[in-house]
């Protein structure tokens, strides 16, 4: 995976340059897609020579993988936010729970959309994404085992990261048909959701005590 040039923690100005380099990127890839990116445009949208954003990405495609890791990254914070166990009746409200939230991301960051569900054809932003995806399925797993007693799961499959990328398949088909996720395809796609996760959870499962 493509990283920037140095390996050590950027020093506060550098992180203000890569910090500008990618709200320039993300502003370009909401209103142009990956089509409208490049080195060029955005250095001119950074206010900034093409050498300094070369001097921290060394290409586009090392450019969106930065941008998918912050994406992620809100991804993993919505899934720590806590959660009243009160308002859980079985499982599938919590399935609502993630999604809404994971939804809620895509909506308020066109950009996002653009990275995770439009069809760029970029090979490393994809592989990035998906090791992402590995991540957030097992941090969602022990999340619904926190809640729940869960079952036995197979190792051979990642359930919940299975079921996070079906569901995205679905809201791909919105991005690329509508321009976003319209409401009626999100609720096909936390159908798509818990239709997986309910082939290896059973209806009920017993809740945990807080």
């Amino acid at each position: 995976m493509s990283r920037p040039v140095s390996s050590r923690k950027p020093r506060a100005s550098s992180q203000l340059r890569i910090a500008a380099i990618l709200d320039a990127a993300r502003s370009l890839l909401a209103e142009q897609g990956v089509g409208g990116l490049s080195v060029y445009s955005v250095a001119e949208r950074a206010q900034m020579p093409p050498s300094s954003v070369y001097h921290f990405f060394a290409s586009v495609p090392a450019i969106l993988e930065a941008l998918t890791g912050e994406v992620h990254a809100a991804f993993r914070a919505c899934l720590q936010q806590p959660i009243d166990p009160a308002s859980l009746r079985d499982w599938r409200d919590l399935a609502r729970v993630v999604e809404q939230r994971m939804l809620a991301i895509y909506a308020a960051d066109p950009a996002a959309c653009q990275l995770i569900l439009a069809q760029h054809g970029l090979t490393e932003v994809t592989q990035a994404d998906r090791l992402h995806d590995i991540e957030l399925g097992e941090l969602m797993q022990a999340l619904f085992n926190q809640h729940f007693q869960l079952p036995s799961l197979p190792d051979d499959v990642d359930v919940f990261a299975l079921a996070m990328e079906l569901g995205d398949r679905v809201y791909a088909r919105s991005v690329q048909q509508h321009g976003l996720i319209t409401p009626r395809m999100a609720e096909e796609g936390m159908r798509v959701f818990d239709a997986y996760l309910g082939l290896y959870l059973p209806p009920l499962m017993a809740k945990r005590s807080t």
